[in-house]
C-alpha cells in the first residue's frame, strides 16, 4: 500500500436482508414522488435548510476526489432579476429560432415558453459550476478528472436532497449559459452546469401528468 495513503474504517450502517429490501422500496417511493415542478412560491426558506442541501451534495463521488464544483447560492432579488432577464433572452432565441421543430414539439407536454417568472419568484437559485481545472493562488492549473460525470452525480444527490427536505426544484438549463459566470463573478476555470430554483410550491402547483419508463425498459439483466 503507498505509504501516503491514509486510510479510516468504515463506518456505513448495515442492515438485516429484510430491512434492507424495505427501505429501498420505500426511498423509491418516496423519491418516486419527486417532479420538476415551475410555479413556485415565495415563501421563505431557512438558510440552514440551503446549507444542508449544499453539503450533502458535496458528499457525492468525483474523480480522484477533486470536488470539481462551485455552488453558488442567490438569493438576492436584483441579481436573480439580473439572471432572469438573461436567461429570458436566451429563452427567447433558443423557442424562436435555435430549436428544432422536433424539440419544440416534445416541449408541448410542459406547457413551456421563455418566460422564466420562477427565476425571480423561488427564493433560492443554486448555479451549479463545474471546475475545469483548480485555479491555484499562484495561478497554477491543476489537473480535474471526469469532471462532468462528478458534477452531474452531485446534481442527482442535490435533486435528492432538495425533495428529502419537502421543497421542490426545476433542472434549467438556458443555453448558452455563459452570462451566469459574468453576473456572478466566477473565476475562469469555472462553467456553468446547471441552474436549480429551490423553494416551495405555489398554493394549487401544477405539473404534468407524465409517466416514467417501466423497469423492463430502463433494465437489463444478464
Amino acid at each position: 500500500m503507498n505509504e501516503k495513503s491514509a486510510f479510516i474504517p468504515y463506518t456505513g450502517t448495515q442492515y438485516t436482508p429484510e430491512e434492507t429490501l424495505a427501505r429501498s422500496a420505500r426511498f423509491y417511493q418516496f423519491m418516486d414522488q419527486r417532479r420538476s415542478v415551475r410555479e413556485f412560491s415565495d415563501r421563505p426558506v431557512s438558510f440552514e435548510v440551503i446549507e444542508n442541501i449544499v453539503r450533502t451534495a458535496s458528499t457525492a463521488p468525483s474523480g480522484a476526489h477533486k470536488q470539481p464544483w462551485t455552488f453558488v447560492v442567490v438569493s438576492d432579488p436584483q441579481i436573480k432579476a439580473e439572471i432572469r432577464q438573461a436567461a429570458e433572452k436566451e429563452e427567447f432565441e433558443s423557442y424562436n429560432s435555435r430549436m428544432s421543430q422536433e424539440w419544440l414539439e416534445d416541449l408541448q407536454p410542459f406547457g413551456t415558453d421563455w418566460h422564466k417568472p420562477f427565476l425571480e419568484v423561488a427564493p433560492y437559485l443554486i448555479v451549479v459550476f463545474r471546475k475545469a481545472y483548480d485555479l491555484l493562488p499562484d495561478g497554477t492549473h491543476r489537473k480535474n478528472y471526469y469532471v462532468q460525470e462528478s458534477v452531474g452525480i452531485a446534481c442527482g444527490m442535490l435533486l435528492a436532497a432538495i425533495h428529502q427536505a419537502g421543497l421542490i426544484a426545476l433542472t434549467h438549463t438556458p443555453s448558452p449559459m455563459n452570462f451566469l459566470q459574468k453576473i456572478l463573478q466566477r473565476p475562469e476555470n469555472e462553467r456553468p452546469f446547471l441552474l436549480v430554483p429551490v423553494g416551495y410550491p405555489a398554493e394549487g402547483a401544477m405539473v404534468p401528468d407524465l409517466q416514467r419508463k417501466s423497469l423492463d425498459e430502463i433494465m437489463v439483466v444478464y
